[in-house]
């Protein structure tokens, strides 16, 4: 990868979860934001299977339904440049699943340049386990969190079976995680095969 082009740091926040749900991501200013949120649900352990959106300077992006043209633009159409750009934002939220309501907070901390060698994106800190899937947004992780700590909680057995035992908020599958990122960035990166002349 060249040098020459643009990287930024992004630290994204869970909002609204205790203990904390923090992930530091380097990518290349030039990422389409449907890759930006592929590279997301990698660094935070999310499954990818419901919706999602961005939202920068009061414009949305996300994936379009053709039958609902006030929807949000096409987020493989545009890049994180140019929402940046175009919005003179330096923040841009990120929301997943609509039904639980996850929300993230994107503070752009800098743009610098590509590290010679490296394959972008890189996942650089995690802290804090992302919360289970369908689990009730931030309401739902919070009294989830207090079933699976007390065994006498009504709902203690019933949450541990779902999360198929134990649950530490704080113990994050930082290897896991950055292996999840390094592979989208190899995938990424791959020059394509040469074919073979008959």
């Amino acid at each position: 990868m060249s040098a020459s082009r643009p990287i930024a740091r992004l630290k994204v926040v869970l909002d609204d979860v205790a203990p904390p749900v923090i992930r530091v991501v380097d990518v290349r200013t030039d990422i389409r934001l449907e890759r930006l949120h592929t590279t997301l649900q990698a660094a935070l352990g999310w499954m990818d299977c419901h919706l999602w959106e961005f939202r920068a300077g009061g414009a949305e992006w996300g994936m379009p339904d053709p039958d609902w043209s006030d929807g949000p633009r096409d987020a493989a159409a545009t890049t994180l440049r140019k929402v940046l750009a175009e919005t003179g934002a330096e923040t841009l939220t990120y929301l997943y699943d609509f039904g639980d309501g996850w929300k993230h907070t994107i503070d752009v901390v800098r743009i610098g340049d590509a590290v010679s060698g490296t394959e972008y994106p890189v996942l650089v800190e995690a802290s804090g386990r992302c919360p289970p899937e369908d689990v009730g947004g931030p309401w739902g992780y919070a009294e989830f969190l207090e079933a699976v700590a007390d065994p006498g909680h009504e709902r203690h057995e019933e949450f541990k079976e779902w999360c198929r035992g134990d649950f530490d908020p704080l113990d994050v599958p930082l290897d896991g995680l950055k292996s999840q990122v390094g592979s989208l960035a190899a995938n990424w990166t791959r020059t394509p095969r040469k074919r073979k002349a008959k």
